[in-house]
């Protein structure tokens, strides 16, 4: 139990300035709160031009039904033809709707006399044009539907969706416990990585390998301090999602902390790794970064897993960041037990020991040195 000294050495370190107190606790709340509202991958307020050339009952029918949606915000109308080129160009709006008079009626099955619509996106934001594509064709064709009902017709085929843990879609219910395990990411890996370094610049490392301390010790001492602050802070993150997100988990959170031990076991040897590569903090904090970044980005946080080329989806496979994400919406959303998460542990675990293992046997040739 020889690393406890240096386990308490760590821990006066942290919290001997008042201004890493802030940071580590405050910071991450604070954090957690605006990433939530802020990073979420639907489409709200989008703003939307409307060219009305139909004039009819019916073109402004659906402008009214455009204006009454969240999803859409009306910038303009106008009721003569304009330049869809320019008005992108000028960042008038996102998307624009152009009603006019059917040019041959004599072909038109309905009894009602619908506009043609055109609708034209701004492609530069391929992703928001997708999604207010799907938009605009489920707000008309729920419209043109109501319409035949009320006519006495049916149409023949209409699917019916039904939607499993969140009915709603709301974005916050996945983003929100999700950058939990971001913050966390970010907390552990930065602390870990400029640990060791920072002994370096000091020059109070060589104290450390003249010592009784063996390799392991060393590495235990260095990295449960920020273990424990990482739970810490998914503990002060869980009362954020619950109290501020109202959103209550349904699964157990014994099984997320026991997840996050295993999680934390694999980032923080992959810190003390990049610690031990590292030959100034600056160097530390730039590896941790570029790490950061690989993780978040092949995590399936922001984009779906499925969407990576298959020549890199191999990286997803190491990236801990990713089961770690997929574990907390599993106990959040589904309530999901042991049984269906026990793979993504053992994954954690196994790349925890692979970078342990490859980091101790570079600790032991620096020694050596």
């Amino acid at each position: 139990m020889r690393f406890l000294f240096l386990f308490r050495k760590e821990w006066r370190e942290i919290f001997r300035q008042k201004e890493m107190v802030v940071l580590l606790f405050i910071a991450p709340i604070l954090q957690t709160i605006i990433l939530g509202y802020v990073v979420r991958p639907d489409v709200t307020n989008l703003p939307v031009g409307i060219i009305n050339l139909s004039r009819s009952i019916e073109s402004q029918r659906l402008i009214n039904r455009l204006a009454s949606s969240p999803l859409f915000k009306i910038r303009f109308i106008s009721l003569r033809p304009l330049e869809a080129e320019e008005i992108f160009k000028e960042g008038k709006s996102k998307a624009l709707i152009v009603f006019q008079d059917r040019k041959n009626k004599a072909n038109d099955n309905f009894s009602l006399k619908f506009p043609e619509v055109q609708i034209l996106l701004d492609g530069s934001d391929a992703n928001s044009a997708m999604i207010a594509a799907g938009y605009f064709y489920g707000l008309f064709g729920q419209y043109v539907a109501t319409h035949l009902y009320r006519e006495g017709k049916a149409i023949p085929f209409r699917p019916r969706t039904v939607i499993r843990f969140n009915p709603a879609l709301n974005s916050l219910y996945t983003m929100g416990p999700a950058i939990v395990a971001l913050l966390l990411t970010i907390i552990t890996l930065l602390l870990t990585g400029i640990g060791l370094v920072r002994e370096k610049e000091q020059q109070t490392l060589d104290i450390l390998l003249i010592s009784k301390l063996t390799p392991f010790e060393i590495f235990l001492g260095k990295t449960l301090p920020m273990a424990a602050i990482g739970l810490m802070e998914m503990t002060l993150g869980i009362i954020v999602v619950r109290v501020i997100f109202g959103i209550e988990p349904r699964g157990n959170l014994a099984y997320l902390y026991l997840a996050a031990a295993a999680f934390l076991f694999s980032i923080i040897s992959i810190g003390f790794l990049i610690s031990l590569l590292s030959q100034s903090q600056q160097q530390a904090l730039f590896f941790c970064w570029f790490t950061m970044l690989l993780f978040l980005m092949l995590s399936g946080l922001l984009t779906p897993l499925e969407n990576i080329p298959p020549a890199f989806r191999w990286l997803t496979a190491i990236n801990p960041l990713r089961y770690l994400i997929a574990i907390i919406r599993e106990i959040f959303l589904k309530g999901h037990g042991p049984i269906y998460l026990w793979s993504d542990i053992l994954i954690m675990t196994c790349l925890g020991f692979g970078a342990f293992i490859f980091s101790l046997s570079v600790f032991r040739r620096s020694v050596l040195k």
